[in-house]
């Protein structure tokens, strides 16, 4: 079984954002924050000190976890509309009643280097250009460096999110793969999952995929980042177990999210030499 890391292909990706930071004015990016939910927040953090390491500027404007849905979204428009600012962030979670796919809107679709807004995702949906949500980015870019066939295989995408599940299944079939998603409502899972060349689980639940689900030589990438009772983080497939029917298979943590971060940090650059 072969283990699909990330570590090296972020490495990669930061170069490309560094030059290309270096290449035009300086990128700033803006990260707007309303909860004291300390995993998001210590990913704020890592943000920021990553888009340092490349010369991105990064700017975290922390509303506290009581703002109202009307002072998140006025924040958006402001920064969307300040020309200093190149990439415009919203992190979850939000305070009660927030919306997070209704805020998106706010933001101009050229700095929405997350692909939140839902006329990013229609562009992307649409094949038009757009800067796609990072996640699923980074999905696609991992199984582009590690070489795994898409043209003509049965992928499986596991779970519907606006943020990985729907627009990764659109990438997929930008890249001629056959694609079914799964929910929370599919019907024996298992026999669905099984048929995947291509096995992407982002649902958000712990240890939800085990090696029944696995067809035997099955690349599985796990999205999943779900915290442990020691501080740590698991994904959403039985990493011991699948490991020995997969031909391929993604850690956590290790595989996704370093990707997840450059590829964040990239848009930004881009989106400061859009013309």
């Amino acid at each position: 079984m072969k283990t699909l890391t990330g570590k090296e292909l972020a490495t990669a990706i930061k170069a490309q954002a560094q030059a290309e930071a270096a290449a035009g004015p300086q990128p700033r990016l803006a990260v707007v924050v309303a909860t004291a939910d300390e995993a998001s927040l210590w990913y704020v953090r890592s943000i920021a000190k990553a888009a340092a390491g490349v010369g991105i500027a990064c700017d975290v404007v922390d509303l506290g976890p009581e703002a109202a849905p009307e002072q998140i979204g006025e924040m958006l428009a402001r920064l969307s509309a300040d020309s200093s600012v190149h990439g415009v962030l919203l992190q979850t979670p939000l305070p009660a009643g927030a919306s997070a796919q209704e805020l998106a809107a706010a933001i101009d679709p050229r700095k929405d280097v997350d692909g939140a807004n839902p006329l990013s995702l229609g562009r992307l949906a649409a094949g038009l250009p757009a800067f796609p949500p990072a996640t699923a980015a980074a999905v696609m870019a991992l199984l582009d460096h590690h070489e795994v066939e898409l043209l003509g295989r049965r992928a499986v995408v596991v779970g519907r999110s606006t943020v990985v599940g729907k627009p990764l299944a659109h990438l997929l079939l930008d890249r001629h793969a056959t694609v079914t998603v799964c929910h929370s409502r599919t019907r024996d899972l298992a026999s669905v999952t099984a048929e995947a060349d291509v096995l992407v689980a982002a649902a958000g639940r712990a240890g939800l995929i085990g090696a029944g689900h696995v067809a035997p030589g099955a690349v599985v990438i796990d999205v999943g980042t779900n915290p442990t009772d020691d501080g740590g983080l698991t994904g959403d497939v039985d990493f011991d177990a699948v490991a020995e029917v997969a031909g391929a298979l993604t850690p956590v943590p290790g595989g996704v999210g370093p990707v997840t971060t450059a590829l964040l940090l990239r848009h930004t650059a881009r989106a400061a030499n859009l013309p």
